[in-house]
């Protein structure tokens, strides 16, 4: 039995989004997590109180280490949130609003 080819996929069209000014090149389909971390950035929120970094810890969406602000909308889970051309996607800080 002949083992069978291989399907040959390709990657879509990438787009561009902005990380804290900083523009970058993303492949269709990757959640904003992914973005980040194939831009070698692997902290993109401070904790309230003591400012500690944090990024992914659970991938799933089940804690809220992720959190990040999309498009003025903060406290998006950028393990979920699937990157949209132009973009505009900041660290945040704390809760994200000015309540800290």
């Amino acid at each position: 039995m002949k083992p069978p080819e291989p399907a040959r996929a390709r990657p879509g069209e990438t787009c561009t989004v902005t990380f804290d000014g900083r523009t970058l090149t993303v492949l269709p389909g990757r959640t904003v997590a992914a973005a980040l971390w194939a831009a070698g950035v692997t902290a993109w929120r401070s904790t309230r109180g003591t400012g500690r970094p944090r990024g992914v810890f659970c991938g799933i969406g089940v804690c809220f280490d992720c959190l990040v602000t999309v498009n003025g909308r903060p406290n998006q889970r950028a393990c979920l949130v699937p990157v949209r051309p132009g973009d505009v996607i900041r660290t945040q800080e704390g809760t994200g609003r000015d309540d800290d």
